[in-house]
């Protein structure tokens, strides 16, 4: 689609949005029961198993895009569109295929794609489905309906009157094939299901929430047992990509680690990586100077121990530098005890209430970690640790968390008893206990602040813009951007590792600007004081498509925004820039110190654009989203009057919205003109610089033709008075040596004796001097010179023999080297006894005996 047309244009009126025949149809609902009011309120909180009703949680997720195909989720149907065959056929009628799933009967309120987009889990408030999804093509089909393989999921489990309601499913990315489907009931079970193995059993399921003990009584709250909401974690080089955290309706974050699925496929890199990990906690616990635990001392020794039991399924030559490569690992069976609970998670400091609101309840949280493995790997590791904790409640509020101190992998018995902690940066409010106090409440009737137990914010990360993050709930959407806040935190990380100064650390932290957030639409009435709850966002990560983000309402409303895709480089530079902006006081400051003064000449030019621009924050949209949330409001009923009704709600919201706007613009226009008298100034320096130029060439012309001729005629002339000066300079210093010492002195004759002594004594008296140095090295070196081929052929005989020993050792073995040593010992023994008794009778006998051959040659011989 060309960037001039709008996607808002095109799914407006389009078939696959229309509203479901359970609210539409003759025996539907009605619309009314999409909104979320003072007197739908309780559709919206209570549960009812018999009528499969909203999810106690409030997930909603019923729209995906795959690729360039749309699926959207619609009661118990399932609808499916391409918008690639719609962009480039844009004169042909719009229509969608319906998914055959006969066995999916109940009202779907999530739904999500595996890694490998093949299959879709659906998920209602107690039951869950997974659906083979069409091959490519589909909509060349004829008929409307496309039969698809539709699968039950742990019916046992997930289908009975006393199952417990869903809160929330999710693939696990490092499933084998895609197919490992985690599912987490409020009740703390997280229940693993291998699709390609068994549908109805679990392989695993962890419990994040511990049976109650009979005949005994602890004060806790309801929502304390209740679980809200689960997420995995992440990492490249640690415990993070094993564990798995759990949110508490009470807002406790609990952990388990370690944690992978039954068939998991693991790239291989982070398994050595988590082993130089566990290595080296094991190699500073051996060399710290204070005396750890034992517990602490047996807890690496477990962690180590299981690394090695996943290290032993990789097949060999997957370590550095072969290339990482995914393997089906499964989970040690060596290792005794289960993985324990960690938390609940100390919060420090402890997050603030918002103003007007006694704390919500939480309902969804998200891990994020940025920066990930490239080529440029050595810069990235010092922020890629970095781990951020987003937490959401029913209020509105957004904690945003640091895991300066990743969990690690811990079982019974062989743990410590102390707490993790996340520390707590910041606390956002998204505006929603604001936004309803300024709509005024009946007196008789219930608080319009109640609509909050009806609001269930949910995250979504941006797939290409990991920085980003969005945040759908009841009023409306909102836009997390930690670009910033990140940048902050790196560039303080990293001058606190190369300077190791907390103040500076500290400083750093204190001064970034914290989370940027959006508001980029508003489902909420004042008027008629209802809302229609976001029920679904999807951002294409296709590259037919453009990159924007698409936001569904409850009333089957899209609403389209264009995002802009921000390049490499710059995400890059930006970093950098933050750190080069942070050090240029004490740049200048040495420099200034170091360059030396400069030489007297033309003066430096100096530009008129002494600081460099920078947009004003009125126009700086680097995501494209709009400066002002946009209106989806709730349909207005049929029988209602069309005019607007003015109430003191309406005035002041429009009061409120026209103060906005005038500020806006007020503030357009200030930009405005700084960016015309930054023109202006602009171009009075590129005149100034054309100017500039026009100078130096002219110069540049008079150096190269007249300047250039007398110059070199000067430098001859200076060349030629230069030789003169020197040569006389040789005729003074001789005439004034004659005149100081015209005879030598006793020391100097005493010296050139002794050099003419030497002289002799090296080269000689005479031409044929036998003495001399010279004659004696040159007879040396004809002895030499003879001597040389000789020694050559003795060595050769030497390294022959010495090789044909060592071939005839390892020939043999020990115990018959050592026999033949013992043996050899003895006959040298003998030899030399009967050499002695020869030579005695020889002198008996007056004889005279040469000299006896060498023991080697003895042998050789």
């Amino acid at each position: 689609m060309d960037n001039d047309e709008d996607w808002n244009a095109f799914l407006r009126d389009h078939p696959i949005f229309s509203l479901p025949k359970s609210v539409s149809g003759p025996t539907g609902k009605g619309n009314n029961s999409l909104e979320l009011s003072i007197n739908t309120l309780h559709h919206f909180t209570d549960l009812d198993p018999s009528e499969d009703a909203p999810t106690p949680s409030g997930r909603r997720q019923v729209m995906v895009i795959k690729d360039a195909d749309l699926i959207v989720a619609a009661g118990s149907e399932i609808r499916i569109a391409s918008l690639g065959d719609s962009k480039l056929h844009k004169d042909s009628p719009k229509s969608y295929k319906t998914l055959h799933t006969p066995n999916i009967t109940f009202e779907i309120h999530s739904i999500a794609l595996n890694p490998n987009a093949k299959l879709l889990v659906v998920a209602g408030a107690f039951q869950v489905a997974v659906i083979v999804l069409p091959r490519p093509g589909f909509m060349k089909l004829v008929p409307q309906v496309v039969d698809c393989k539709s699968i039950q999921i742990g019916q046992y489990n997930h289908a009975s009157n006393s199952a417990a309601p869903i809160a929330k499913v999710e693939w696990h990315p490092w499933g084998e094939g895609g197919t490992t489907l985690l599912v987490m009931t409020t009740d703390g079970k997280l229940r693993e299901y291998d699709i390609s193995v068994d549908t109805e059993e679990p392989q695993q399921v962890l419990s994040f929430v511990p049976e109650k003990r009979m005949n005994s009584f602890i004060a806790e709250d309801a929502s304390e047992r209740e679980v809200a909401s689960f997420t995995l974690g992440k990492g490249h080089a640690d415990w993070g990509p094993l564990s798995v955290y759990a949110l508490m309706r009470s807002g406790d974050i609990y952990a388990i680690c370690p944690y992978m699925p039954k068939n998991a496929s693991i790239p291989s890199s982070y398994i050595h990586a988590l082993e130089c990990f566990v290595h080296a906690k094991q190699e500073f616990l051996s060399h710290s100077v204070i005396n750890a635990s034992t517990s602490l001392s047996n807890l690496y020794d477990y962690q180590h121990k299981y690394v090695s039991a996943l290290l032993k399924q990789l097949p060999s030559g997957t370590a550095f530098p072969a290339s990482s490569q995914f393997f089906v690992l499964h989970p040690p069976t060596t290792i005794k005890g289960s993985p324990i609970r960690q938390g609940p998670f100390l919060l420090q400091p402890s997050p603030k209430l918002l103003d007007g609101s006694e704390g919500g309840d939480a309902t969804d949280l998200v891990y994020l970690t940025f920066g990930t493995p490239s080529a440029d790997e050595e810069d990235e590791g010092k922020t890629e640790r970095l781990g951020v904790v987003l937490i959401t409640y029913r209020d509105g509020k957004v904690d945003v968390c640091l895991d300066v101190e990743k969990v690690e992998a811990k079982w019974e018995h062989r743990q410590n008893n102390d707490l993790p902690m996340l520390a707590v940066y910041e606390t956002i409010d998204l505006g929603v206990i604001s936004m309803l106090k300024k709509v005024t409440s009946t007196p008789s009737g219930p608080s319009i602040l109640d609509l909050v137990d009806g609001n269930h914010p949910v995250f979504l990360r941006d797939p290409i813009q990991e920085e980003t993050v969005y945040v759908y709930h009841a009023f409306g959407v909102h836009a997390l951007q930690l670009g910033g806040l990140l940048q902050t935190l790196a560039a303080a990380l990293r001058d606190d590792s190369s300077n190791a100064g907390d103040d500076d650390l500290t400083s750093a932290v204190e001064k970034s600007g914290g989370t940027t957030v959006l508001p980029i639409l508003t489902t909420f009435s004042v008027e008629r004081k209802c809302s229609n709850p976001v029920i679904g966002v999807a951002i294409p990560n296709d590259v037919y498509l453009t990159y924007s983000i698409f936001i569904l309402t409850s009333a089957m409303r899209v609403v389209c925004f264009p995002l802009t895709l921000r390049s490499e480089l710059d995400s890059a530079n930006e970093p950098a820039l933050l750190a080069v902006s942070q050090t240029k006081d004490d740049f200048a400051k040495s420099l200034s110190q170091s360059v030396s003064t400069p030489l007297d000449g033309p003066p430096a030019y100096v530009s008129l654009l002494t600081e460099p621009f920078e947009l004003p924050a009125v126009l700086a949209r680097q995501n494209g989203l709009p400066s002002n949330p946009i209106l989806a409001l709730p349909p207005a009923p049929q029988d209602a009057k069309s005019e607007l009704q003015l109430t003191p709600d309406t005035l002041r919201y429009l009061g409120t919205t026209f103060e906005r706007f005038m500020n806006q613009i007020r503030e357009v226009q200030l930009a405005y003109k700084a960016a015309q008298r930054r023109a202006e100034l602009q171009r009075q320096e590129f005149k100034r610089q054309q100017e500039t130029c026009k100078e130096m060439l002219e110069l540049i012309d008079r150096l190269h033709t007249s300047r250039q001729a007398t110059t070199r005629a000067k430098v001859a002339d200076t060349q030629e008075a230069q030789k003169d000066l020197l040569r006389k300079e040789e005729r003074i210093l001789r005439l004034l040596t004659k005149t100081a010492s015209p005879e030598l002195s006793e020391h100097e004759t005493k010296w050139f004796q002794e050099l003419k002594r030497l002289q002799e004594e090296v080269i000689g008296a005479g031409r044929y001097d036998a003495d001399s140095l010279e004659a004696r090295t040159a007879l040396l070196r004809r002895d030499l010179n003879r001597l040389l081929p000789n020694l050559r052929e003795l060595h050769e005989k030497e390294e022959r023999l010495k090789k044909k020993l060592a071939e005839f050792h390892q020939s043999l073995g020990v115990s018959q080297a050592f026999e033949f040593g013992e043996r050899s010992n003895a006959e040298r023994s003998k030899i030399s006894r009967l050499e002695t008794d020869i030579q005695r009778l020889a002198e008996r006998l007056d004889m005279s005996l040469g000299r006896p051959p060498a023991l080697h040659e003895t042998y050789k011989s």
